[in-house]
Order: C-alpha cells, then sequence, then structure tokens
C-alpha cells in the first residue's frame, strides 16, 4: 500500500501553489480538497489547531502545515539527492525575505493601506524584488539550470504583480526586466501553469478589489 497524501488549500493562496507545484514537479500523487476558509472543516481545525491555516500537507494521518516548512519536508521525503547545504541555507534566508518583504510588508500592504503607509510598503516590495533581481542576475533560474526551491517559493507572487502595479501604480517590469523573463520561462512548465490556471490572477483581483472595499479603500 502506497503513501496518502491528501493537501488542504485554498485556491488563490500563493502558499498552497508552491505546495502543489514542487507535488507536481515531482510527479506525486495527492488528493487535493478545497477549504472554505469562512467555514472551516474539522479536518482542518484537527490538524492545523495553532493557526488554522492552509496550506496542510497530510502524508499517512500526520499533519505538515506553513508552505516552507512543507516543500522541505518533500524534499526530504521524496529527495532526489541530497541538497548542497550551504546553497540550501540560502535559498532558505531568501524564501524568508520573499515572504516578509514581497508580501507581508512589501504586497499586501500595497493591497490593504493608502497614504504614507502605502508608500512605504512599495518601497518594501521594489526593494525586495530589485535584491531577486540581483540574486537571479543572468541565470535560468534562482539556482542555475534546475527549477528549484526559490524558484518555486517566488513564482506563485507573479499571479499578484498585477494588482500590486494597479493598487500601487507600479512599474515592476521596467525595474526588474530578468526577473519578469524568468517568471514568464517559470510559466512555461506545465507544474506551474496548471497551478495559476487554478488561481487565475483575475481571482486575486476580484479577492483585493473585495477586501478593499470592506476596508473602505478605493
Amino acid at each position: 500500500m502506497g503513501d496518502e497524501l491528501i493537501l488542504l488549500g485554498y485556491n488563490i493562496s500563493m502558499f498552497v501553489m508552491r505546495v502543489r507545484i514542487t507535488l507536481d514537479e515531482k510527479g506525486i500523487e495527492y488528493e487535493y480538497k478545497e477549504e472554505n476558509l469562512a467555514n472551516k472543516r474539522p479536518l482542518l481545525l484537527e490538524m492545523n489547531s495553532v493557526y488554522q491555516k492552509v496550506p496542510i500537507l497530510i502524508h499517512n494521518g500526520k499533519a505538515v502545515s506553513e508552505s516552507l516548512i512543507i516543500l522541505e519536508y518533500i524534499d526530504e521525503v521524496w529527495k532526489d539527492k541530497p541538497p548542497d547545504p550551504y546553497h540550501r541555507a540560502q535559498a532558505r534566508f531568501r524564501a524568508d525575505l520573499i515572504d516578509k518583504k514581497i508580501y507581508i510588508n512589501g504586497g499586501r500592504r500595497v493591497w490593504f493601506s493608502k497614504g504614507e503607509e502605502q508608500e512605504a510598503a512599495k518601497k518594501e516590495l521594489m526593494n525586495g524584488l530589485k535584491l531577486l533581481e540581483g540574486e537571479l542576475g543572468d541565470k535560468v533560474y534562482f539556482g542555475g539550470d534546475k527549477f528549484g526551491f526559490l524558484d518555486v517559493a517566488l513564482i506563485p507572487f507573479y499571479n499578484c504583480f498585477g494588482s500590486y502595479e494597479s493598487c500601487g501604480n507600479l512599474r515592476i517590469e521596467e525595474h526588474c526586466p530578468k526577473l519578469i523573463a524568468w517568471a514568464k520561462r517559470c510559466m512555461q512548465k506545465e507544474s506551474v501553469s496548471k497551478s495559476f490556471t487554478m488561481a487565475h490572477p483575475s481571482k486575486i483581483d476580484e479577492y483585493v478589489l473585495m477586501t478593499r472595499k470592506k476596508y473602505g479603500i478605493q
């Protein structure tokens, strides 16, 4: 009997997209269960009683939470070859930068703030993207010729670039052309394009517009 693998997710979550892309890249079979975050099912509450959020990967009845931790778990269990410790540590560091500068302190605040707070968020976001542009350089992917951990960590946020630009009056490609070219290469991969089909940018735009209205931001 093989492994039982269940992924609890929400279709427009960038963090769930990371896990889906990784599983599909490795050709690992799993069952996907879409969650209604406004009415969480008992399974989600049981498997992540602390934060009660997705993604949650359930492997033979045991739950692993937080997207970057899940990616490392998948690599450990279904590893092709042992990663170089130094390069893996650097990739972890930059993945943490993505979560903090690109999403929490950057993009999310570009979406849902205004005035001075939004201006600070725009700078944070663009500084983070420029740092990643410099790290990428002229490489095909962040790790070289192979699509890897840091690519998976960042590529779901390409889904948000359009809404970052419209909400913050930004021009990402103008400042980060290599990053946009990298994203377009990633989109040619079936695992990535498949994930973007489920989480189409129009769904992100709809979510952002609805939430901005709720916060009274026009």
